[in-house]
């Protein structure tokens, strides 16, 4: 049983104010790329590893990977969705066998630790065909309906049953690769956001396990501030 890590990187910089892909973006000595691929090496349990990089940029993030010491990987193009990035993904695996172990990791989320990875990883080898990590939300949720103008709250839900979903996330390779296919026949309008919500839509159970506040998703100015500070802490 192998273990492969697809680390999406393939969206852009605008809402952090770069000009360049947000996977490319430095904190302290590397990109988040470099951060997040470290981690996800550094954890000993992933065999094999796929990067999916925006159209153009293949070329430039391999080399900034290969410059790191990341290897052995493989960097791909990623498409105009995470579905399409992942999708890809999954064609550019290594030949496997259907139980073999496939997480997906954003480069988002650079400082996910070690051992998060591990015990990912661990759940899918003993028998979970989907696991994610999460954390219990500490903020009141309120969902609304809009109005012409304003927004109205329409309910609360109980969030002590609410749960906040980080990456990287497991799966079974058959099981991914499945949940990816039926996905590429819907309009992109209506994926999930998520590789377990498409799992979910199979009928297929998913499995929640304790995530971590450093595996937090850099989205913002204010994210790369906080970001800084985590390596600070805890370099990898």
């Amino acid at each position: 049983m192998t273990t492969t890590a697809i680390l999406t990187a393939a969206g852009s910089g605008d809402r952090l104010g770069h000009p360049i892909p947000k996977a490319l973006v430095p904190i302290a000595d590397a990109p988040l790329v470099v951060h997040a691929a470290r981690r996800l090496l550094a954890s000993n349990v992933v065999d094999a590893l796929v990067v999916t990089a925006p159209p153009g940029v293949v070329g430039p993030m391999a080399r900034v990977l290969h410059d790191a010491g990341i290897e052995p990987v493989i960097v791909i193009a990623g498409g105009a969705t995470r579905q399409e990035s992942v999708a890809a993904g999954l064609e550019a695996l290594p030949p496997g066998a259907g139980d073999d172990v496939v997480i997906v990791h954003d480069a988002a989320r650079p400082f996910a630790p070690v051992s998060l990875i591990r015990r990912v990883v661990r759940a899918v080898r003993e028998g979970h065909s989907a696991v994610i990590p999460a954390l219990p939300v500490a903020d009141t949720i309120k969902q609304i309906s809009a109005g012409d103008r304003v927004e109205y709250v329409v309910g609360t839900p109980d969030r002590s049953v609410l749960r906040a979903v980080q990456t990287p996330q497991g799966f079974s390779r058959a099981l991914l690769e499945q949940a990816h296919a039926v996905a590429a026949q819907r309009p992109a309008s209506d994926h999930a956001t998520d590789d377990a919500g498409l799992v979910e839509e199979l009928g297929e159970a998913v499995v929640v396990i304790r995530g971590s506040s450093r595996a937090m998703k850099i989205t913002t100015q204010t994210d790369l501030r906080i970001a800084s500070a985590l390596f600070d802490e805890e370099p990898i």
